[in-house]
């Protein structure tokens, strides 16, 4: 499923550096004349795709980005440096708003691609420029312009790079409120998720992912039951699912086991392509477990499981285990899309040779 990420930011491109008036004024030179050089071009901010990112959330902590200014200009007709241009990296698929107009400045869709959002100002003009046959001794110059301002408004069409598994109180309203800014409704009933709630976890500087905590399914979800049909077609669009599992559940009566079988049915019979997804068991609520038995009961639930591939052991309330998980997600969908990227650079050249 895709979901909208938002932020709003400031560009401020640098202004153009001043012209001067100057005269040159050396030991037996007579009327040097002018020499006042022209100031430098500001520098302008240009946003530039890149495939490394995957989300907006970065600024949110940095709003404000200036180019730097033109230098202004020295005597010997020397002209002042241009200010550096400043380049922001931006996820691929994002869309630049005016926000004051509202007119869309364009769109960032492929990597190293480079979109413009705000000029730097043009450069002032000494006085050099000014002599003519009847002004041999110009006293005039030019400022350099400003360079553009505008606030920003960057939207993005996001898909979700791990979706969450698990039946009704699994607790994924409660894992996505712990790893990210998220906060979608929790509570110790089934069903308090009735919509997709969309979280983006940082990891670290232009490290982050997507994590959809989507509706539980039900017995019978693959046929229409409940709110799983919706839950099916949404998980099928992500790179890695998460099962969570509550290993401690309210009524002693209900085995774990039976928990992970019931979506592994439905997931079957929805679509088998689906079921072979990569899943990593998320052993959830472990604090609620004697501390002491906690290694054991879990070693027991995976070997009565017969789970044979990544798992965790976690608590999302109290964020036992949680920092370890988002690493590995990380690291797994970083991996990922440099598979894809690898894959798409090998086609090209499959197709150039051909």
């Amino acid at each position: 499923m895709k979901f909208v990420d938002e932020a709003t930011i400031k560009v401020e491109a640098g202004k153009g550096g001043d012209g001067i008036v100057s005269f040159r004024r050396e030991k037996y030179i007579e009327l040097g004349g002018p020499d006042g050089g022209d100031g430098g071009d500001g520098g302008s901010v240009y946003l530039v795709g890149d495939t490394n990112i995957n989300t907006l959330v970065d600024f949110r902590y940095a709003r404000r980005f200036k180019a730097e200014n033109g230098e202004p200009g020295r005597g010997r007709r020397m002209t002042g440096k241009s200010g550096e241009d400043l380049y922001i990296k931006v996820p691929l698929g994002t869309m630049v708003f005016d926000e004051e107009t509202g007119e869309q400045i364009g769109d960032v869709t492929r990597h190293e691609q480079v979109l413009c959002v705000a000029k730097g100002g043009f450069h002032g003009i000494g006085n050099v420029r000014f002599k003519s046959s009847t002004n041999r001794a110009p006293r005039q110059c030019k400022p350099g312009t400003p360079g553009e301002a505008r606030t920003l408004k960057l939207e993005m069409k996001v898909l979700a790079d791990v979706g969450l598994l698990g039946l009704p109180n699994a607790g994924k309203s409660t894992l996505i409120s712990a790893i990210s800014g998220a906060r979608p409704k929790v509570a110790n009933y089934p069903f308090t998720t009735l919509y997709p709630n969309l979280g983006v976890v940082s990891v670290d500087v232009h490290r982050s992912f997507v994590v959809a905590d989507i509706p539980g399914i039900i017995e019978g979800a693959a046929e229409g039951a409940g709110l799983g049909i919706q839950f099916l077609k949404h998980v099928s669009r992500t790179r890695l699912l998460l099962h969570l599992v509550d290993i401690a559940p309210m009524n002693e009566d209900e085995d774990p086991v039976d928990a992970i079988r019931v979506i592994e049915k439905e997931m079957q019979e929805f679509s088998p392509e689906l079921a072979e997804y990569e899943r990593w068991l998320v052993i959830n609520k472990i604090d609620l477990l004697v501390e002491e038995e906690r290694d054991v009961i879990c070693d027991d639930f995976v070997k009565r499981l017969g789970w044979k591939g990544r798992v965790f052991k976690i608590s999302a309330i109290s964020k036992i285990g949680t920092k370890e998980l988002c690493y590995q997600i990380m690291d797994y969908v970083e991996q990922k899309k440099e598979d894809a990227l690898a894959d798409e650079v090998n086609e090209k050249n499959g197709q150039e040779e051909s």
